[in-house]
């Protein structure tokens, strides 16, 4: 009976948050099916005698032999007081920039939900420390929870803000300019054209035959920059229609979720004849603690055939990569020149 109560009481107080006060009967109205007076008796005196719940008025009572009082103030922190020395416990286990007080005013249902991505978040901080450069919410989140939409979509914002720790994280969700190069000659073509490339090398080698190909821009992506700068392609080409995107990246985890994440905001293609190639290069060892995403790997793995996505699943699977610059500076500019581009 004790436990239901204590049960009850902090479910009314989640309902009714501004509410201070309960009657007897409300208790009553809510005592386990067949419950015996007496018991429902102990339990409350039990309750007030640990100071959570506080008579009104102990004149004002039920008139019976083992009188209770028909009106109660609850006494919030003595009620939640288990739940604040667990918050605190735990708090105790983590980094000191993370805040868990605010929590104190919550259920204790929001604190258990929101654990798991604390936990990912000191996780975080432990291994890096506090970013001293600003990076895109879609990038923050995939390197704390795997999961690029979490702050944006899935609730993120709101735990990296109640803990007090969003604002330290250098999150920054403006648009800036793309850094790109364009091709004049191609831009009165039906199509147009244009060639994502993650990395920096990849670019400037590119960049020697951008004229010779029917490309009308060469855009470094510059990693997950590119997912918030996109709609800026056609701002700064002033090409309005028929633009056909694609993209090249390191083949490793966080490659794959930065072109799932960039597919999901426009339509975006592999660039197939690149990845191609690269995967006929020796992969490198060195990104075994890269998150994983699965759903990214579903969506990259389905442009290939079934021996190149059984190399590429292996392959990550054990830590291993391909990186862009795999593919040298001749080669790159050979198969851009040289593939169908539809």
């Amino acid at each position: 009976m004790y436990n239901h109560i204590i049960a009850y009481l902090k479910t009314y107080l989640k309902t009714y948050s501004k509410r201070t006060t309960i009657k007897l009967n409300e208790l009553i109205e809510n005592a386990p099916q067949g419950y015996e007076r007496e018991d429902l008796a102990k339990a409350v005196k039990r309750i007030m005698a640990n100071n959570i719940l506080i008579a009104k008025n102990i004149k004002n009572n039920d008139g019976r032999k083992d009188p209770l009082p028909l009106r109660f103030t609850i006494n919030k922190n003595e009620l939640k007081k288990d739940y604040i020395r667990k918050i605190q416990e735990y708090k105790s286990k983590l980094s000191n920039e993370l805040d868990l007080e605010p929590f104190y005013d919550e259920a204790e249902e929001e604190f258990d939900k929101a654990l798991p991505y604390i936990n990912k978040v000191n996780e975080y901080i432990i291994s890096n420390g506090l970013p001293k450069e600003t990076a895109t919410s879609q990038e923050r989140s995939f390197h704390i929870t795997g999961d690029e939409k979490w702050i944006d979509e899935n609730g993120g914002k709101s735990v990296l803000t109640k803990i007090k720790i969003y604002d330290k994280l250098k999150i920054h969700n403006g648009s800036d300019p793309l850094m790109l190069a364009v091709n004049v000659l191609a831009f009165d073509k039906p199509q147009h054209y244009h060639l994502i490339v993650e990395n920096k090398a990849t670019f400037i080698a590119l960049l020697e035959v951008l004229s010779e190909t029917e490309f009308c821009s060469l855009i470094f992506g510059s990693g997950w920059k590119i997912v918030g700068n996109i709609n800026m392609l056609e701002k700064q080409t002033g090409l309005k229609e028929n633009n056909v995107v694609y993209y090249f990246g390191d083949i490793d985890n966080e490659g794959l979720a930065i072109y799932n994440s960039l597919s999901e905001k426009v339509s975006v293609k592999l660039a197939t004849e690149f990845y191609r190639a690269l995967l006929k290069t020796d992969c490198k060892e060195g990104k075994k603690n890269q998150k994983k995403k699965p759903s990214a790997l579903k969506n990259f793995s389905k442009h290939f055939d079934l021996e190149e996505q059984k190399l590429i699943l292996e392959k990550l699977d054990t830590g291993y990569y391909w990186p862009q610059e795999g593919l040298n500076r001749t080669e790159l500019q050979h198969i851009w020149r040289n593939s169908t581009w539809k």
